[in-house]
């Protein structure tokens, strides 16, 4: 039992490293957020147009939304690893994790 939980430990370890090297991309308005796996904002673009006071509340906005979809394809790509891992843990189980 105790190798069966260290290899779970190991393979999470993996994955999250793996999580890292993961590029995921959420956009709005011009505006573009770069996720990594482990849901870490790596990149973050701004059109020159949005960089003025009249459109700071347009800019704002299409921060947020454009977070909002990189983390989202983050964590849908942090479950798909997560979901890989525990079928290949457990496989009769597989079908439990989709």
């Amino acid at each position: 039992m105790f190798e069966k939980i260290n290899q779970a430990k190991q393979m999470a370890e993996g994955i999250k490293a793996k999580l890292e090297t993961i590029s995921v991309n959420g956009t709005s308005g011009g505006v573009s957020i770069i996720s990594n796996g482990n849901r870490k904002i790596i990149e973050v673009t701004i059109p020159d147009a949005l960089l003025s006071l009249e459109n700071k509340e347009e800019l704002q906005d299409h921060l947020i939304v454009a977070i909002n979809r990189a983390l989202e394809a983050a964590e849908n790509v942090s479950e798909s690893e997560m979901r890989s891992m525990m079928g290949a843990m457990m496989p009769g189980l597989g079908g439990l994790f989709k």
